[in-house]
């Protein structure tokens, strides 16, 4: 894990001064800040086996998914297991096969992370979701934990909107309008607001 992002003190400074309820959230958890593993594969990994259901479940498929690649999840390791070896882990045939067609693109060089450091952030959306398995969610989720990028204001995910509606006021779902000011108003470090909307309804912070 690295150090918190360079911007993180600089974000934290003006979202406290653009809004009343981040400025309590900052202030409340103050005891972490977002992380990274810089592990792209890790995360893709990550990321295909949590969606659609629930954290528990996720953790629980992962530890078995991190034994059978002998505790060293990498491209080459998890090229060597079969479908059936993933399957036996929890994963859906679609995530199984997800997974390994990840493997092959990092081995034969199809799919190079290292070009995401120069695109925008659509661009990397658009990159990243033309693997299996990957759809915007996802490739927003590897912006945010694993390039740390600064401004990633996820409105597909449950937990942002579910945190958005709890220290808001708002009914859930909040209305789109308003999930579109806070973006303009966070702007650009959405990313920041986001990891504290999380953190007031989880009180263990999200890694991918």
């Amino acid at each position: 894990m690295s150090n918190s992002p360079t911007y993180w003190n600089k974000a934290k400074k003006y979202l406290m001064k653009k809004d009343e309820v981040m400025k309590n959230l900052i202030k409340k958890y103050s005891d972490k800040n977002l992380t990274t593993r810089k592990d792209v594969f890790f995360s893709l990994c990550k990321s295909i086996i949590g969606q659609q259901i629930s954290v528990a479940a996720a953790n629980s498929v992962f530890i078995k998914f991190k034994l059978s690649c002998k505790g060293k999840i990498n491209p080459k390791n998890v090229n060597l297991l079969k479908t059936s070896n993933l399957k036996k882990c929890g994963l859906s045939r679609q995530k199984a096969k997800g997974i390994k067609e990840l493997s092959k693109k990092f081995l034969n060089k199809s799919f190079n992370p290292k070009l995401i450091n120069n695109m925008t952030d659509e661009e990397a959306i658009e990159y990243l979701s033309n693997l299996r398995q990957i759809g915007k969610w996802s490739a927003e989720m590897i912006l945010l934990f694993t390039y740390n990028r600064s401004n990633i204001w996820p409105i597909q995910d449950i937990g942002l909107l579910r945190a958005i509606s709890n220290n808001y006021k708002k009914k859930y779902l909040p209305p789109k309008n308003f999930v579109k000011k806070l973006n303009i108003k966070f702007s650009p470090y959405c990313s920041v607001a986001t990891w504290y909307l999380w953190r007031s309804i989880d009180n263990e912070p999200i890694q991918y």
